[in-house]
C-alpha cells in the first residue's frame, strides 16, 4: 500500500509516539478489506509502540480503530476510527490520528486544546467524507483530535463512496457531513476552533470580550484570502501594528481543488496554499482573529479611527482599513435551490461528486469551472447534463473539445434553469426553458452542481463605501476606496480578472498605499 519513500517518512513521524497504541481492524472478505489489512500491517511494523489485531467486531467493514490509554475496564480513553481506507487527501489525517492518539501534542493553541479537554460528553462523532474532497481532511483531523484528547469523545471517519447503503439511508448528499450522537451536527468545512465554538457556546462571549479590549491597529485587514494575507504581510513588514479579522482564513481558495496557474508553482491545491499563506502571515507580528464575521463599518470620526463591527458584538478600531472580503459561489436563484441545498444541490463537484456514482447529474454553467466540473463528474456518474444560459459555451477551447468527446454528456445552450424539483427529501430533477423557443423541459436527475461564478461579500458595506451595481467595491489604481484611509483589494473589488495571483498583487498594493497614507497623515 505504501511506497518506500512514504514508508520512510511515516516511520520518522512515528518516532514521536509517546505511548503504545493498538490498531484493531474489522475486515470482510472483499478487496478493500484486503487493502486495509495490508495498510494496518505496514503501519504496525514501523514502530515498536504499535500493535495490530484483526479481530474487530465493528459492523462497518473494512474499518480500523486507533486506540490508546486504556482504563481499568480495558476501554480506551483515546480512540479514532477509520471506516474505509484513509488514502489520498485523508492520508495526512491517518498520520495525525496515529500521532495524537499516541500522545504527541497537537500543534494548536494551548487555550483551545484546554477547551477540548474540558468538553462534557458523551460526544460520539461520525463524519462522512470522500477521498477527493479537499474540505474533508480539516474536519476529520479536528474531530480525531477531540477524540484523542477527550475521553468523553469518539470519532468515526466514514468513506461515503465505500458505504453507499448507509449514505442512502441517512440521506447524505454532500460531504463532509458530521453527525453528533446520531443527529446532524455540521455540513462543510470546519476547523477545530469552529467545532469547539459550536460545542462550547460560552466561547463566543469570551472571544468578543478579548477582541473588544484590543488597542487600535495601524492597519486592520478585513478578510483572510490571498489578498488579505498579502496585505497583512506587506503591512507587518513595515513594522506597523497589523491585524487580520476573517470569517474563514483562506476564503474561497479553501474550496479550490487544483491550482496550476500560480506563477512558479506548477501545481498546488487550495488547502495547501492556504496553510502556507497562514504560516507566512504568522511569521510576522500579525494579530490574526479568525472565525470573526464583520457586519458593520463606520468611517473615522474626530479621533481618526475607523470602526469595524463584528457579529459577536465586539468592535475593532484602526487608523487604516483594507477590505479584502472576497467572494462566494453565485446561486441560480430559482425555486427549490435553497430547499434542496446539500440534498442534491451542490457547489463543489470535487467534494460531493463521489456521492453520485452511477447517478444522473446536471452542471449549471458553461464557463471553465462548469465544463471542468462536467468533465470530472463524467468519469464518476452515469450521465451529465450541462446547462448554459448563453448561446455558446464560454470555456477554453481545449476544455470544450474534451467535454464533447465524452459519451455520457449532453449539452444544452440557450437554456435557462427555472426550477429545482424534489420529493421533499432530495432532488429529483430540474426544469429549464429553451430561450429560443420558450419551451420548458424537465430533466430527471439526482444531483445539480452550480458553477456560475461569484458574488462579492460586500452586503455589510452598503452605504459605507461606494459599490457598483454588482456589489463590487470601487477602487482606484492605488486601491483607494471612496472613504479616506480605507483601501480594498481582491475579488470583492472592481479590479478585473478574479485570480489568486492578481488578488495577492492587489493586496500588496493596498498595504503599501495604506502605509503611504499613514506616513503622510
Amino acid at each position: 500500500m505504501l511506497d518506500a519513500a512514504t514508508t520512510a517518512q511515516l516511520k520518522a513521524y512515528l518516532a514521536n509516539l509517546r505511548r503504545p497504541i493498538e490498531l484493531v481492524a474489522s475486515l470482510g472478505s472483499d478487496a478493500k478489506s484486503a487493502d486495509t489489512r495490508a495498510l494496518v500491517e505496514e503501519v504496525a511494523v514501523l514502530s515498536d509502540k504499535i500493535t495490530a489485531r484483526f479481530d474487530g467486531t465493528d459492523a462497518r467493514r473494512p474499518s480500523f480503530a486507533i486506540r490508546a490509554d486504556f482504563d481499568d475496564a480495558g476501554q480506551p480513553r483515546s480512540e479514532a476510527v477509520f471506516a474505509g481506507l484513509p488514502m489520498g487527501h485523508e492520508f495526512t489525517s491517518l498520520i495525525l490520528a496515529l500521532l495524537h492518539v499516541g500522545g504527541h501534542p497537537p500543534k494548536e493553541d494551548a487555550e483551545l486544546l484546554d477547551q477540548v479537554r474540558a468538553l462534557d460528553g458523551p460526544l460520539h462523532f461520525e463524519t462522512f467524507f470522500s477521498l477527493t474532497c479537499q474540505n474533508c481532511p480539516d474536519v476529520v483531523q479536528a474531530l480525531n483530535m477531540i477524540a484523542a484528547l477527550n475521553p468523553n469523545a469518539s470519532h468515526v471517519a466514514i468513506d461515503g463512496a465505500l458505504f453507499q447503503d448507509e449514505v442512502e439511508r441517512r440521506q447524505i448528499m454532500a460531504v463532509p457531513a458530521v453527525f453528533l450522537n446520531g443527529e446532524p451536527f455540521g455540513q462543510g468545512r470546519m476547523d477545530l476552533a469552529q467545532i469547539v465554538a459550536k460545542l462550547d457556546t460560552g466561547s463566543v462571549a469570551r472571544n468578543a470580550e478579548k477582541i473588544a479590549a484590543k488597542e487600535p491597529f495601524d492597519v486592520l485587514v478585513v478578510g483572510g484570502g490571498p489578498a488579505g494575507a498579502a496585505a497583512a504581510i506587506y503591512a507587518a513588514r513595515k513594522g506597523i501594528r497589523t491585524g487580520v479579522v476573517a470569517e474563514r482564513f483562506g476564503g474561497q481558495v479553501l474550496d479550490t481543488m487544483g491550482i496550476e496557474n500560480f506563477i512558479s508553482v506548477s501545481h498546488t491545491e487550495g488547502p495547501k496554499l492556504v496553510a502556507q499563506l497562514e504560516q507566512h502571515v504568522r511569521d510576522y507580528e500579525v494579530d490574526v482573529m479568525n472565525l470573526q464575521r464583520a457586519v458593520g463599518f463606520r468611517a473615522a470620526n474626530g479621533d481618526g479611527l475607523a470602526t469595524v463591527e463584528l457579529e459577536n458584538g465586539a468592535s475593532l478600531r484602526a487608523k487604516t482599513v483594507i477590505l479584502s472580503t472576497g467572494a462566494r459561489w453565485r446561486q441560480i436563484g430559482v425555486p427549490g435551490e435553497d430547499e434542496y441545498r446539500n440534498r442534491g444541490v451542490a457547489y463543489c463537484p470535487h467534494c460531493d461528486g463521489p456521492l453520485y456514482k452511477g447517478k444522473r447529474v446536471a452542471v449549471i454553467g458553461g464557463g471553465n469551472s462548469g465544463v471542468e466540473a462536467a468533465i470530472d463528474l463524467a468519469g464518476i456518474v452515469a450521465h451529465v447534463t450541462l446547462i448554459e444560459y448563453d448561446s455558446i459555451l464560454r470555456a477554453d477551447a481545449v476544455l470544450q473539445k474534451k467535454l464533447r468527446s465524452l459519451p455520457n454528456v449532453t449539452i444544452h445552450v440557450s437554456a435557462m434553469t427555472t426550477l429545482v424539483e424534489g420529493d421533499g427529501n432530495k432532488v429529483t430533477g430540474l426544469v429549464y426553458r429553451n430561450r429560443d423557443t420558450g419551451e420548458d423541459h424537465t430533466v430527471p436527475l439526482e444531483g445539480i452542481f452550480v458553477q456560475i461564478g461569484l458574488v462579492p461579500n460586500t452586503e455589510w458595506l452598503k452605504g459605507a463605501v461606494a459599490l457598483t451595481n454588482r456589489g463590487e467595491i470601487e477602487i482606484d489604481a492605488r486601491g483607494e476606496t471612496s472613504v479616506e484611509g480605507v483601501f480594498a483589494a481582491g475579488d470583492a473589488t472592481t479590479v478585473p480578472y478574479k485570480q489568486i495571483v492578481i488578488a495577492m498583487g492587489e493586496g500588496s498594493k493596498a498595504a503599501l498605499s495604506a502605509f503611504d497614507y499613514l506616513i503622510r497623515h
